[in-house]
């Protein structure tokens, strides 16, 4: 027998020479086994959860991350056996990651304050226009830093406890290993990074432990996690650690995991958006997009974050509290119909006939104007939600139209951002899209070129999403010594991944400036909705 015979997929698995991702997203926890060669992916799993809103706060209880995060391991524990006749004991390396932002506090003893405040949450308005004047630049509401000062604000009972603050990776992170890091680009979304240190800012740490003196029970570095870039060391599953994330005791300890990321980082891995002049879009429950910059932007802008790469660049970043929810709800009440017509589609079935009917319609949607605003909105000047479907009488009412009119509804506050970024002169090479708006061929890529102007690439090996992001991330920890993260996914991970690439048609193009000018503009009805309604 030849010593060069390939392994099979059952054979790395059994040798550990795999990498494990798992993300915790907003509907989704998801897990990702992938092989030594880390485009194949060997096994998947997965647990839907949801948020709730609870005295006021979007939160989602602890006790269901764990519940989460064992029946996603255990469903790709599974999904191994059928497909390759074994479940895992071991792996080369394990990467956490989650929805960014937000906030969780914990004492010395590690018990929670308060309940996990999620990114959702906009109440943090006044502690965020005081740090963004402080720092001299944009702190969004959902950054960590605004929720604490806003905790600082309010005088919360619980700040004289206050040991840590964290994120979703960073506390599932600490609870596997023991080890209270963040990786680079999740902690650009907890307070601002500097890119030539890849550390907090030092001089706006020290303008806020002087803005915070005497009403915080320590100092703001000794409160947040230390900071990793890609390919760091960040620990190993402890013993207990493994009990947590497989209670049958068949996962092994020792198992070293790569630096926790947030669910942005790792959409820009998947979509191998991490040089400059490059970025991505992700569309979800909310929608957002990465765009790794050349040099700093000279303005602070409410609409644009400035966060990094998973490697710590420079990285300009517009995100919506809303993406594809309302869109599926109307893709929804399709279903039903077709339903009690008596032909009823899938899920997938609408959203393929519906997408096909947008490709129809006028360039600007015919006059039609949809708002996806569940939520509230900051970019829109928007402090909450009340989806709006609007027309004049004079509108084209089809049904073309008013599918094109809910695809660019999805775009239209991302739009809005993007246009900052084009008067600081921000160029863009190619954006790549990701997520499930995007699996419908044709439509949802095509008006997204329209919409930015550049061209969009969709590809299969982002199909599986953050979760194989930061399974690539995990897989990296073996070569960070040698490449950097661009040379790594570059030459190992997308040197031969089919992409179908989506140029902006100049129709679209003029025809989206159209809906976006009147979508600015109807935005005054959409602010009236939320105080009448």
């Amino acid at each position: 027998m030849s010593d060069t015979t390939p392994t099979t997929a059952r054979d790395d698995i059994v040798a550990g020479r795999t990498s494990l991702g798992i993300e915790l997203g907003s509907t989704r926890i998801k897990a990702c086994l992938i092989g030594a060669d880390a485009t194949d992916v060997l096994a998947t799993g997965s647990f839907t959860w949801e948020n709730r809103l609870e005295n006021g706060l979007w939160t989602y209880a602890i006790d269901d991350v764990w519940t989460g995060l064992q029946a996603a391991y255990a469903a790709l524990g599974a999904d191994a056996a059928e497909r390759h006749g074994v479940r895992p004991a071991t792996f080369g390396a394990i990467g956490i990651s989650a929805m960014m932002h937000g906030y969780l506090a914990f004492d010395a003893a590690g018990r929670l304050l308060v309940p996990f405040r999620t990114w959702r949450n906009t109440h943090t308005g006044a502690a965020a226009e005081e740090l963004t004047a402080l720092f001299g630049v944009n702190i969004p509401l959902r950054w960590s830093i605004a929720h604490l000062h806003q905790a600082v604000l309010d005088d919360e009972a619980h700040l004289p406890e206050l040991d840590a603050v964290t994120t979703l990776a960073g506390y599932v992170h600490a609870r596997l290993t023991g080890e209270r890091v963040l990786g680079v680009g999740d902690a650009s979304g907890m307070f601002p990074i500097d890119p030539a240190t890849g550390d907090y800012d030092a001089r706006m740490v020290h303008a806020y432990d002087a803005l915070a003196a005497g009403r915080l029970p320590v100092g703001l570095t000794d409160l947040l996690p230390t900071v990793l870039p890609a390919g760091a060391p960040a620990g190993t599953l402890t013993d207990e650690g493994a009990r947590l994330l497989d209670p049958t005791g068949t996962l092994a300890a020792g198992i070293p995991l790569c630096p926790p990321e947030g669910d942005a980082g790792t959409g820009m891995v998947a979509t191998n958006s991490v040089s400059p002049r490059t970025g991505n879009v992700s569309a979800g429950t909310s929608i957002f997009t990465m765009v790794v910059l050349e040099r700093p932007l000279i303005g602070v802008h409410h609409e644009v974050d400035l966060v990094t790469t998973p490697a710590g660049d420079a990285v300009a970043m517009v995100h919506c509290n809303n993406g594809a929810s309302e869109l599926a709800a109307w893709a929804g009440l399709f279903a039903r119909f077709s339903a009690v017509a008596g032909r009823p589609l899938d899920d997938d079935a609408v959203f393929d006939a519906l997408f096909r009917e947008a490709l129809d319609g006028e360039a600007d949607a015919g006059g039609l104007l949809a708002y996806n605003h569940l939520a509230g909105e900051p970019i829109a000047g928007l402090t909450a939600g009340r989806p709006l479907f609007v027309r004049t009488p004079d509108s084209a009412f089809t049904l073309p139209n008013f599918m094109r009119a809910q695809l660019y509804g999805v775009f239209g506050t991302l739009a809005l951002g993007m246009r900052v970024l084009e008067t600081e002169g921000v160029v863009i090479d190619r954006m790549f899209a990701h997520g499930g708006l995007f699996r419908t061929a044709g439509a949802a890529q095509r008006f997204l070129a329209g919409a930015l102007g550049a061209p969009v690439a969709v590809g299969e090996l982002a199909a599986e999403g953050g979760a194989w992001g930061i399974a690539v991330l995990a897989s990296y920890l073996a070569h960070a010594e040698t490449r950097t993260l661009g040379e790594y996914l570059d030459h190992s991970i997308f040197a031969t991944a089919a992409l179908t690439v989506a140029p902006p048609d100049p129709a679209d193009v003029a025809g989206f400036t159209v809906y976006l000018d009147r979508y600015r503009a109807g935005l005054a009805v959409e602010a009236v909705a939320t105080t009448a309604l």
